[in-house]
């Protein structure tokens, strides 16, 4: 199926909804093929709605099967909104939902064992289009189909599929949680130059814009990770003295790291029971 042909139905535009949205609409996907479900219907959702020409409902009566069903609002709300949207899943209506926690047999469960369901993990910087997307998709998801979702997600960052639901799990711990061990580091490393004299002004945007520079480097350069650490770091130096500290056997970073996505890992599998 071309991307233009495709119809897709979105439950939930907030910050990652939205997200999603507005990359979509930047594809080969015909706006008009696009139905947004939001009972808050924001101002500014209208707005871009009117503006780029796909339709904004509060409900899902009337709205035709789409192609594409795709679930983003809190796990938490998915016992009050998904009895409300079977209607909505035919018998080739893939789902994909993009809410932590909630695994496939949750959906199956409302739209029927044979639905084809891609459970998909996402991250918050999709929402300046650097996202990372990971999904399992079960047995009812076509190669075409698979290929589609692929694309649509494609569209706010990166994407990769997983071989198991299981998996899910672990990238929630390294992708899905992993952004805020990023800023937890730009917060410890503001607070370490400040511990060293800096003033805290100056010591805040030396960690944010170091953080922010290595980052974009490390996206624009075909360099692993472990290459461009090295070409940092002189033999004797002063960043050598560092990573021997943060590369510890006992106690470092690579340590600390391994301990804090399985504590992720674990919470995620207990949040989906």
């Amino acid at each position: 199926m071309k991307m233009n042909e495709l119809s897709l139905v979105l439950v939930g535009a907030g910050k990652m909804g939205g997200a999603m949205l507005t990359g979509w609409l930047e594809m080969d996907l015909k706006a008009s093929n696009v139905t947004v479900i939001d009972p808050g219907q924001p101002e500014d959702m209208k707005a871009l709605a009117e503006k780029r020409g796909f339709s904004l409902v509060s409900s899902p009566e009337a709205v035709a099967q789409p192609d594409i069903l795709v679930i983003a609002v809190k796990p938490q709300m998915m016992a009050k909104v998904l009895p409300g949207l079977t209607g909505l899943v035919g018998p080739k209506t893939v789902v994909a939902s993009v809410a932590a926690g909630t695994p496939i047999a949750t959906f199956q469960s409302y739209f029927g064992a044979d639905t084809g369901v891609a459970r998909v993990m996402p991250n918050t910087p999709a929402q300046v289009g650097r996202g990372m997307f990971a999904a399992f998709a079960s047995d009812g998801v076509s190669a075409e189909m698979c290929e589609a979702i692929a694309e649509l997600l494609s569209s706010t960052g990166k994407f990769t599929w997983v071989g198991e639901e299981a998996l899910i799990d672990a990238v929630t711990a390294v992708s899905g949680s992993g952004p805020a061990y990023v800023f937890y580091m730009v917060e410890a490393l503001a607070k370490a130059g400040e511990a060293l004299g800096l003033e805290p002004d100056a010591a805040n945007l030396m960690a944010r814009q170091t953080i922010v520079g290595a980052g974009e480097l490390l996206n624009q350069s075909p360099l692993s990770a472990s290459t461009l650490r090295e070409n940092v770091t002189s033999p004797g130096g002063t960043t050598a003295a560092a990573l021997a500290v943060l590369m510890a056997e006992e106690g470092g970073l690579g340590e600390l790291l391994a301990k804090a996505t399985v504590a992720a890992r674990d919470r995620s599998i207990e949040l989906s029971k």
